[in-house]
């Protein structure tokens, strides 16, 4: 009897593991509904975080090189050692990003360089949203790294 109740208690029964399964896929349906009815919002999100990782690697690379990439050098200056004036000296082997090449917005867009920024700073990187046209609103607003933290 005693080694009963010792096997009893040791782990689940199924009962409990289909409960367990039927909370995690209720949840999974409601997070996907969610998702499914605001794409635009997505986009938008992913396109701050990936605006966020391109100023983060431009600010490394202005650390290890003294100076942001020029207006001519682009963001291809993180990915590849650029062969344009100046060329950096101590460029790192896997460059700046994680990917071999520059991410496009989530719209399939290039993202813009400017060097210097429009608000006078040392660069700027923008998104032009879902048109891909400067100006607009919602889902189409431009998005800009100046905006962020």
């Amino acid at each position: 009897m005693k080694y009963q109740s010792e096997r009893r208690t040791a782990g689940f029964t199924l009962i409990e593991i289909l409960v367990v399964v039927l909370i995690i896929t209720i949840l999974a349906g409601i997070v996907g509904v969610n998702i499914l009815h605001k794409p635009g919002e997505a986009r938008v999100s992913a396109a701050r975080m990936q605006l966020q990782q391109l100023k983060t690697a431009v600010q490394l690379y202005r650390a290890e090189q003294g100076a942001v990439p020029t207006q001519e050098q682009g963001l291809e200056a993180l990915v590849s050692k650029t062969t344009r004036e100046p060329i950096p000296q101590n460029y790192p082997e896997g460059g700046y990003l994680d990917s071999r090449k520059v991410p496009l917005d989530p719209w399939s867009h290039d993202y813009i360089y400017l060097a210097p920024g429009r608000r006078n700073e040392s660069f700027e990187i923008l998104s032009y949203g879902s048109d891909g046209e400067p100006g607009g609103g919602g889902e189409a607003g431009d998005l800009t790294s100046s905006d962020l933290q």
